[in-house]
């Protein structure tokens, strides 16, 4: 995939409308009142809010919130199978599941971060949206409703994408931002390509060029510390790391589904036993490819998932009958902090253990102050990885934290992501 897309810095914008697709999708509380509980990816997108409108672009931002159903047999369908009574799926509460997630507190923050009015409209492409962005002057900024109340947004329909293009109007460009949805193909993340000139804007610049920098031509030695739950959702990154890597090191819930591929007995830990004989082909392309690969050879375990459970340290393959593994173990830290140390770059995708159980973060936060004393180029993942670097308090040590998770994940996977393969090529 080529990485060297144009930006916004490529293209005038003066006097333009500009159709900004921003990632607002953040975490808001659980009373159903809407409120914010985190505003980093509104914050996130405001160098190129604040480029566009210096420039004297007209912008029309949107973005997706949450999991709306934009269509209520879809909704009952689904409410359901979760276990819901199909008796008191009424319509009326449908529409109420749609009101939790409309943009009326992004408008607010974002108006509040701006210093300035933001303009909210009541639909997406509908006549409120029209209205509002055909009256849109130089240097306002108005905010569309949730672009997933529209049916053809995640099936990328062809009208959508172009009733949304036309928001921008004649001479109206297209712009990017929104990284963590650039794995999906979307109306609004790929299909208005088609119809406006799409450049990306500051953030998606600087995932390609940190990121894909790191996979196209690392400063070496590359090591790769992947972690997390499951084997079966980072195999395609394992296996596109062999082909780059110097040293790849397995951590977190995944590691006991390689252990007991190699005959470890793991107790009751996280297995996913149908991957084994895929996680054996990692070991062998690894040894063939000449990459370091480092397992854990120690692990703490507990006699139940919780935190304040009995734990031990025990040989990696050598867990008892009723406990399980929650982190790596004190040599295992030694030995994954000195592969770091001399390290030219480290990508890093998930935790090493259960890091929301402070007796079982050891292992995490034992690689995060690694890489923030090593002098390497140093990429956090997205996702849980990001999130225990925050918790931990070394996000401001590393040289770049993506914005997306699965973004970040398919990326590595040298997977073609059809929200930058849609932009102008520079």
């Amino acid at each position: 995939m080529n990485y060297n897309k144009k930006t916004v810095k490529d293209i005038d914008v003066a006097g333009k409308k500009v159709l900004l697709r921003c990632d607002f999708n953040v975490p808001q509380a659980k009373d159903g009142s809407g409120a914010i509980t985190d505003d980093k990816r509104i914050r996130a997108a405001l160098p190129t809010i604040q480029y566009l409108l210096d420039q004297g672009a007209a912008v029309i931002a949107c973005s997706h919130l949450g999991k709306p159903e934009a269509n209520f047999e879809k909704w009952v369908k689904k409410q359901t199978e979760k276990g819901k009574d199909p008796a008191t799926l009424t319509e009326e509460k449908w529409k109420k599941s749609l009101d939790a997630l409309r943009m009326e507190p992004v408008a607010a923050r974002l108006s509040e971060l701006l210093g300035k009015p933001v303009i909210l409209a009541d639909d997406v492409v509908g006549p409120d949206a029209q209205a509002k962005a055909a009256a849109l002057q130089p240097g306002q900024i108005m905010l569309l409703q949730n672009t997933r109340f529209e049916k053809g947004e995640t099936k990328n329909d062809p009208a959508t994408a172009k009733a949304m293009a036309d928001l921008a109007g004649e001479g109206g460009v297209y712009v990017s931002d929104a990284f963590g949805a650039v794995h999906r193909a979307h109306a609004s993340t790929a299909g208005v390509a088609d119809y406006l000139p799409a450049v990306s804007g500051f953030l998606i610049q600087k995932e390609l060029e940190v990121i894909g920098g790191a996979l196209a031509n690392p400063k070496r030695p590359l090591v790769a510390i992947l972690g997390g739950a499951k084997v079966s959702s980072k195999i395609g990154v394992i296996n596109n790391l062999l082909e780059i890597a110097d040293t790849v090191i397995i951590g977190g819930g995944m590691s006991y589904t390689f252990s007991a591929a190699q005959g470890g007995q793991v107790g009751d830990s996280l297995l996913e036993a149908d991957w084994e004989d895929y996680a054996n082909d990692m070991v062998k392309k690894a040894a063939e490819k000449g990459v370091r690969l480092l397992l854990p050879v120690d692990t703490v375990a507990a006699d139940a998932f919780s935190a304040d459970a009995n734990s031990q340290v025990v040989k990696a393959g050598e867990i008892p009958a009723g406990w399980q593994g929650l982190d790596i173990g004190p040599a295992t830290v030694e030995l994954y902090c000195k592969a770091v140390a001399n390290a030219g770059t480290v990508i890093w995708n998930g935790p090493m253990g259960v890091f929301e159980f402070e007796k079982f973060a050891v292992g995490t936060k034992a690689v995060a102050e690694a890489l923030s004393k090593t002098d390497a180029i140093t990429i956090i993942g997205g996702g849980d990885s990001a999130a225990a670097v925050q918790q931990l308090g070394y996000a401001d040590k590393m040289t770049h934290i993506s914005t997306g998770g699965g973004a970040s994940l398919e990326f590595m996977e040298g997977k073609e992501l059809p929200g930058v393969a849609c932009l102008l090529d520079a």
